[in-house]
């Protein structure tokens, strides 16, 4: 079922969801089933797996000069998405990225996913590498998010890359991210609406936010969209501090602000121990209000450890 229509279908309730990163290879399925297992008893519509694209190493070699080899390190999204789907028969939203893919295997991979019976999609532009710094193409694929929302589109409307007639036609759901804080490689907040209004206008029909830790910053992300004439669902994505390194290295990596009230709560801390109650019952906090809102979804980001995100759903479902 799409995402839009889970949404519609609780007439104001709002849901649980999470996302899941696969797992460094060498693992076996049942570290998947271990992160989904416990949050089943909260009823996910659906549950969605980022994709990540493959990253380069440099290996010494035996004349001394370094090779730049590829390397990927985790197993991938479409294979994740089917066996979560034939062993819970809840819907997979897997994550479709620019960098690291052809045109042809995008197109590839979206006709695997109408195979599976695949309803959504979460299009992406992806990260850079880190060898990289900034994003760089893979040649032959997609630049930018939008590009890729139209190509699916297209395949929704049955045209193909290389097909000269329509042929069968899918019917993919897409999900794009919005930044409440900004994207920090935007200027400003009104370019950034901009770019995310283009990806509406593309055929996105829901937005998946970027964690955040003041709801303010969604509730005005929100208001600012229906200004624009952004009038999709807009999920706000979560996830609770559960180490003290977090204070610094979640606003580093992610580019957010945390509140006074929540950092001051942390540098109180004397351990982790403590540090994961306080952020537990900041997010509890923070989830109680969002449904007081009207949030269509509470989307967390548990990286594959659901205890923390168990305890919280069991405070506000």
């Amino acid at each position: 079922m799409k995402i839009t229509d889970h949404i519609k279908n609780a007439k104001g309730k709002t849901l649980f969801s999470f996302e899941l990163l696969p797992p460094i290879k060498g693992q076996s399925i049942q570290w998947i089933y271990d992160a989904i297992e416990p949050l089943l008893e909260f009823n996910p519509p659906f549950i969605d797996v980022t994709s990540l694209r493959e990253d380069y190493i440099y290996k010494e070699q035996a004349n001394g000069l370094l090779q730049k080899v590829s390397y990927r390190k985790r197993p991938g999204t479409i294979a994740i998405c089917a066996a979560i789907i034939h062993k819970y028969k809840v819907d997979a939203v897997p994550h479709l990225i620019c960098g690291g893919f052809t045109k042809e295997e995008t197109e590839n991979a979206l006709i695997d996913l109408q195979f599976l019976g695949i309803d959504n999609v979460l299009a992406l532009r992806g990260d850079a590498r880190k060898a990289d710094g900034n994003f760089v193409p893979t040649p032959g694929g997609h630049c930018y998010a939008t590009d890729l929302i139209e190509h699916i589109k297209n395949h929704n409307e049955g045209k193909f890359l290389h097909e000269d007639v329509e042929t069968f036609k899918s019917d993919f759901c897409i999900g794009v991210a919005g930044y409440p804080e900004k994207h920090f490689e935007a200027p400003n907040m009104s370019t950034d609406f901009k770019f995310l209004k283009k990806k509406v206008e593309a055929g996105a029909e829901f937005i998946v936010t970027q964690m955040f830790f003041d709801n303010q910053k969604y509730f005005d992300f929100v208001k600012k969209c229906r200004e624009n004439d952004i009038n999709i669902p807009i999920i706000p994505g979560l996830k609770p501090i559960s180490t003290l390194s977090q204070l610094n290295v979640l606003p580093k990596i992610f580019h957010i602000d945390l509140p006074d009230e929540l950092t001051d709560a942390l540098s109180h801390a004397k351990n982790n121990n403590e540090a994961k109650e306080i952020g537990t019952e900041a997010m509890i906090k923070q989830c109680k209000e969002l449904i007081d809102f009207g949030a269509p979804v509470l989307h967390f980001y548990t990286m594959g450890r659901p205890e923390q995100t168990k305890k919280i759903a069991k405070a506000i479902f």
